[in-house]
C-alpha cells in the first residue's frame, strides 16, 4: 500500500492568518513562529534604529498557553491571535 503526502491531490493546506500588536498596532501574520528579527521589521516599517549603542527589546505576553517572554536576536517564538508584543529601544551611553 503505497502512503499519501496529502498533495496528491494538487491542494494546499490553508494558510491561517491571526492578529498579532506590536507596540500596540494590530498587524496580521502567518499563524507560524515569528523571530525577533520579523517583529523588530515590523514594528519599524522596515526600517529599525541603527547605531553605536543602540539596543532594541522585544517582550511579548498572551502567547500559547498564557506564555510570555523576551525574544533576542536569533530567536522566534509561535503566533497565536490575540499575542501582544512590546518592541522599544534604547541608547547605552
Amino acid at each position: 500500500m503505497a502512503g499519501t503526502s496529502g498533495s496528491e491531490d494538487g491542494v494546499e493546506e490553508a494558510r491561517k492568518e491571526v492578529t498579532i500588536i506590536i507596540s500596540g498596532r494590530p498587524f496580521e501574520v502567518e499563524e507560524k513562529d515569528i523571530s525577533y528579527e520579523e517583529v523588530v521589521e515590523l514594528r519599524y516599517d522596515g526600517n529599525p534604529p541603527t547605531g553605536p549603542g543602540i539596543v532594541i527589546t522585544v517582550t511579548y505576553s498572551k502567547g500559547h498557553n498564557g506564555k510570555e517572554g523576551t525574544l533576542v536576536a536569533g530567536q522566534s517564538v509561535k503566533v497565536k491571535n490575540g499575542m501582544v508584543f512590546v518592541v522599544v529601544d534604547s541608547s547605552q551611553s
